[in-house]
C-alpha cells in the first residue's frame, strides 16, 4: 500500500494509461507549461511525472494538434513553453474523460462483486 509521502504512489501502468487524460485535464483549466502541469499532477496524488514522460508527452500532443505552444517571457527568468488546447484537443479531454470515467466504473463495479467462479476446477 502507498502512502501520500510516495514519489510514485500507483503502479506505472495505471498511470500510463491515465496520463494523457490527466495532462489534457490540467491544460483544460487554460494555458500553462510543464512545471506547472506536473507539479498540478503530484498535487492531486498522481506521483511525480518525470520530464522524460511528460515531455514527449506534450510533443505529442503537439503533434497531433490538440494543443498550441507558445513561448513566453519569464519573469527575470528563461522563458517557459505554455500548452493550450485547441477545439480538437477540447473535443478529446471530454472524449478520453467519459471513456476513462465509464471504464473505472465498469472495473469499480466488477471489483465490488464476488469473484466470478469459471475457470475454476470443479473438482
Amino acid at each position: 500500500m502507498s502512502s501520500p509521502h510516495d514519489p510514485q504512489p500507483w503502479p506505472t501502468e495505471w498511470l500510463r494509461g491515465a496520463l494523457s487524460t490527466c495532462v489534457l485535464h490540467v491544460i483544460a483549466g487554460g494555458p500553462t507549461y510543464g512545471y506547472a502541469i506536473a507539479s498540478a499532477l503530484a498535487g492531486a496524488g498522481l506521483g511525480t511525472i518525470k520530464g522524460g514522460t511528460l515531455y514527449p508527452l506534450l510533443a505529442r500532443l503537439e503533434e497531433a494538434r490538440l494543443v498550441t505552444v507558445e513561448w513566453r517571457a519569464g519573469d527575470g527568468g528563461p522563458g517557459r513553453k505554455f500548452y493550450d488546447l485547441t477545439d480538437a484537443g477540447r473535443a478529446e479531454h471530454e472524449h478520453q474523460a467519459a471513456e476513462w470515467r465509464a471504464f473505472t466504473e465498469v472495473t469499480t463495479t466488477f471489483l465490488h462483486t464476488a469473484a466470478p467462479t469459471s475457470g475454476k476446477d470443479p473438482s
